[in-house]
């Protein structure tokens, strides 16, 4: 198991309302039912600790400094965003050979202090039939309106390994965050991800890549999206079909109160046999704001399967009627139409944040 990290901060006397954003993301400071958790304020490393043999849970500084084979990780799927400097922050973790993390692990990235710009680098390796589900909340803290957030994540899943990741995003109102990654699946692999933000953002650009390598490697990636009025958020996830039998499904759900999204799909087939489907669908919920849809489909040789469908509107009145006529007032109606719409059943979702998606769909409805 990795060492634990504890910096002179004790997370316990943090105030409520702080505990209250990370909680909001998915982050149990107590690491009750985590099976490790990373946590990083601003640019300082606050804690790392994994809580199972075979599971590996560290700061990249101190990865870097125990195994020097680190260093080919780095940069080989985003060579352009290498850090060259040995102290440069961020998480790393790694499952060994055949293990199976029974509680998923927390990472937190979180902008304690009013104009931070905070820069991370992270690695995740999952090995050969080892099977991880990954946390990632970040999130400013409930008095910092304005920061910025660079994130940087390469992954890798070998063979026969399997790895859910979820991100969660929380943000203040003037905060900048530019989320960028890139996934390597080898054969038998499957990545599931999903992505998640709620709250408003003065810029959210993130379209991370995944490269399906190894035969009958599968991904599945789902995107969540709410933006109010003073956000722009340009979001999207692309995947390449390298080799044979390989599949992927890429689902979007966009809600627009008054700011602007716009919501990318990239699949590129490459080989024969391969299959992809996107979906993006979007729903204005005000006459403000704007919800652009941009699906795109590539064939690099004959005989691959690549199909979308996307749809852009706002509640059709005829379904709040109905539910009226059923007995529910115009606001649970909205409310019902909301919710599932963007049907949010996500494995392992933590109950805050549940109970935190089930209070935006209500109040959003509650303001068309």
């Amino acid at each position: 198991m990795s060492k634990e990290l504890t910096s002179s901060l004790d997370l316990s006397s943090l105030p409520p309302e702080e505990k209250e954003c990370l909680l909001r993301v998915g982050i149990e400071l107590s690491g009750e039912g985590r099976g490790g958790t990373y946590l990083q304020f601003d640019q300082e490393v606050l804690q790392y600790q994994s809580r199972q043999e075979g599971l590996e849970v560290l700061s990249l500084q101190q990865a870097r400094r125990l195994y020097p084979w680190v260093e080919e990780y780095l940069g080989r799927l985003l060579p352009e965003a290498r850090p060259e400097d040995p102290e440069a922050r961020g998480y790393f973790v790694r499952v060994l050979p055949g293990v199976e993390v029974r509680y998923p692990v927390q990472s937190s990235l979180f902008i304690a202090r009013e104009g931070t710009r905070q820069e991370v680098h992270n690695l995740v390796i999952v090995e050969e039939g080892a099977s991880l589900s990954l946390i990632a909340g970040c999130a400013s803290g409930a008095c910092v309106r304005h920061g910025q957030h660079i994130g940087i994540t390469e992954t890798f899943i070998k063979r026969g390994g399997k790895l859910t990741f979820t991100m969660i995003h929380r943000w203040g109102e003037e905060v900048e965050s530019t989320p960028q990654g890139a996934v390597w699946v080898e054969e038998g692999g499957t990545y599931i991800y999903n992505y998640i933000c709620l709250s408003g953002a003065k810029k959210l650009v993130t379209n991370p890549s995944t490269y399906l390598a190894g035969a009958g490697a599968v991904v599945r990636s789902q995107s969540i999206l709410l933006a109010p009025p003073g956000t722009s958020m340009d979001v999207g996830s692309r995947v390449y079909l390298q080799a044979p039998d390989t599949k992927a499904e890429l689902i979007s759900r966009a809600i627009t109160t008054g700011g602007e999204i716009i919501s990318r799909g990239l699949l590129v087939g490459e080989v024969a046999g391969v299959r992809g489907h996107l979906e993006c669908h979007g729903l204005m919920l005000t006459p403000q704001g704007r919800i652009l849809a941009v699906p795109e489909l590539e064939a690099r040789t004959a005989n691959v399967e690549l199909s979308h469908e996307a749809a852009v509107g706002k509640v059709a009145e005829e379904a709040v009627e109905y539910l009226m006529a059923r007995g529910l007032d115009e606001e649970e109606a909205l409310a019902v139409i909301v919710r599932g719409f963007l049907n949010v059943r996500i494995e392992g979702l933590p109950p805050a944040l549940q109970e935190e998606i089930d209070r935006i769909i209500k109040v959003s409805a509650a303001g068309v």
